[in-house]
């Protein structure tokens, strides 16, 4: 936790002086791994209790988790002055994750983390990192994620894309999120980004009030779509829309519960994904 908010500083301080869309730009080579160790108990248990999975005493790691005992590699790398985005102001667009086997939380877990392309996207330029978490050399979990960085683009690459939009999916629950959530899930995860603290601190980035983690939403929409521990094997989420806090959404998901999304009463989509299951 200490690594990640020195990196939330340190990107602070480094992202004015970094400039998106430079042609030419290149990513850093750095892997950065984790030593081998097995999950704490306690921010485990804590994880567990905000995002609403289930807490057996034993069990698997719930899909997302190691996501986010990684993520302070991620930042290091994203602060980095040879990482040619800047911090502040980047947007998590997407991510997938797929479990080779449930990873149990005795077992030690090693997770690395690397930059793996720049794209250009119709609202900047946008990163992708992965993760990585291996048990004795043997390959359990991986992650892809999306970083977009909005900058102006060429009129050809700024067109809107164009598609279908997915049919609404029925509602299955309703969530009443508190507006401390960000707040305590940045108490669990670590990740104390501004704009999830609280309105004012909010409000210096654009939002009228604080915004809840998008790796919340999505790990919520996970626990209840797993219907048995470490059943889940994929998931391919993309953030449509950020939550302001307080709020009241609404989750959907198609009968067979392969597909999800998180909607407000208005209507407007946060969040939209598919998962698989084992067999």
């Amino acid at each position: 936790m200490t690594s990640l908010s020195a990196s939330l500083v340190r990107g602070a301080v480094t992202s004015p002086f970094k400039h998106p869309g430079r042609p030419g730009a290149t990513l850093p080579t750095d892997r950065l791994t984790l030593p081998a160790a097995p999950a704490a108990p306690g921010p485990l248990a804590a994880y567990r209790r905000i995002c609403g999975f289930p807490a057996p005493e034993s069990g698997p790691l719930p899909l997302p988790y190691p996501h986010v005992l990684a993520f302070p590699l991620a930042m290091r790398l994203m602060t980095g002055r040879d990482f040619p985005l800047p911090v502040v102001g980047l947007v998590h667009t997407w991510i997938e994750i797929r479990s080779h086997r449930p990873v149990q939380p005795g077992e030690a877990l090693e997770p690395t983390v690397y930059a793996a392309e720049l794209t250009p996207h119709r609202r900047g330029t946008e990163v992708t990192m992965v993760t990585e978490a291996r048990v004795g050399g043997e390959l359990v979990w991986e992650s892809r994620s999306g970083y977009l960085s909005r900058h102006a683009t060429k009129a050809e690459t700024a067109a809107a894309r164009v598609g279908e939009e997915a049919p609404e999916l029925p509602a299955v629950a309703e969530w009443r999120l508190p507006g401390d959530l960000g707040r305590r899930y940045g108490a669990v995860s670590g990740d104390r980004n501004p704009i999830h603290l609280h309105p004012l601190t909010a409000r210096l980035f654009g939002f009228p009030r604080a915004i809840a983690h998008g790796m919340w939403t999505v790990a919520r929409c996970l626990a209840e779509a797993d219907r048995k521990p470490g059943e889940l094997r994929t998931v391919r989420a993309e953030f449509r829309a950020p939550v302001l806090l307080p709020a009241t959404v609404t989750y959907a998901a198609d009968p067979a519960g392969n597909a999800f999304a998180l909607r407000s009463a208005s209507g407007r989509v946060h969040l939209t994904g598919t998962v698989t299951r084992a067999l």
